[in-house]
């Protein structure tokens, strides 16, 4: 390993914008469950495990935002910059919904609020928002400008993590009004949401030629570089996903 590589290992990204928004994020949440539950209509009980599934994928987030993949991905190694996205799109999300209970969103969505929410996570409608949003950021020209503009770099992220939550909605719903699909139709809807990210991962896998600029004219930091480096990316992005919706079909969270 190089010495540059080394060093670039050793970058995390303290930028307090990322840590102010994590404080109060987190400050929420532990409020609502804490000191202003009894505020909230219908409030069970709360429980450590659910609090630790929400922290977690607040960790997750986090470091997908502040370890030194967020610079490898930018400027080096297209396979971290699809681990990042793996991070923030398929990891975090379902996290964030198994560690919040149906009492805290559910002043959050009233109407006309919660029609709009019945229609985002009707399965066929989160399916296109999570993968639409997938390719969408995936076009040369979109993909390159988040690497070299901040503010479009930080609406990426969050369309990601939005849509991730959309996305396992159907699966993960806190809420009987927006009810989880039954058991079937969840491996379903686990399946065919493998083959969007599936098929974009095969493009980059069969291209024979660096598809964005920025990682065919990035300096050879790593023994990984080029070609082989977005087949990698296309591979993380193909097995890694449906390894990961193949434990969503037998978790019996979701079953």
């Amino acid at each position: 390993m190089t010495e540059s590589a080394q060093q670039l290992l050793n970058e995390w990204n303290w930028d307090p914008s990322i840590l102010i928004g994590t404080v109060l994020f987190v400050g929420a949440y532990l409020a609502a469950i804490g000191p202003f539950r009894s505020r909230f209509q219908s409030s069970d009980a709360r429980t450590l495990k659910q609090a630790l599934w929400f922290l977690l994928g607040v960790g997750v987030i986090l470091f997908a935002l502040v370890s030194p993949l967020d610079a490898i991905g930018d400027e080096y190694l297209f396979t971290a910059h699809m681990l990042q996205h793996t991070l923030l799109m398929v990891i975090a999300p379902p996290l964030l919904l198994l560690g919040t209970p149906g009492w805290m969103l559910r002043p959050l969505l009233r109407a006309p609020v919660m029609r709009v929410a019945k229609i985002l996570t009707l399965p066929p409608v989160a399916f296109l928002l999570f993968n639409g949003d997938l390719y969408l950021w995936h076009i040369p020209l979109l993909y390159e400008a988040t690497l070299q503009n901040e503010t479009i770099h930080i609406i990426e992220h969050l369309t990601f993590i939005a849509t991730g939550v959309v996305n396992w909605f159907p699966l993960l719903s806190p809420l009987p009004e927006l009810p989880r699909l039954q058991y079937l139709w969840r491996i379903a809807y686990l399946i065919l949401d493998t083959l969007p990210m599936a098929t974009l991962g095969w493009f980059f896998i069969s291209a024979s030629t660096v598809i964005y600029p920025t990682y065919a004219a990035a300096p050879h930091v790593f023994a990984l570089y080029g070609l082989s480096d977005q087949y990698l990316g296309g591979l993380m992005m193909s097995m890694p996903m449906g390894l990961i919706y193949l434990g969503a079909v037998t978790d019996t969270r979701v079953g």
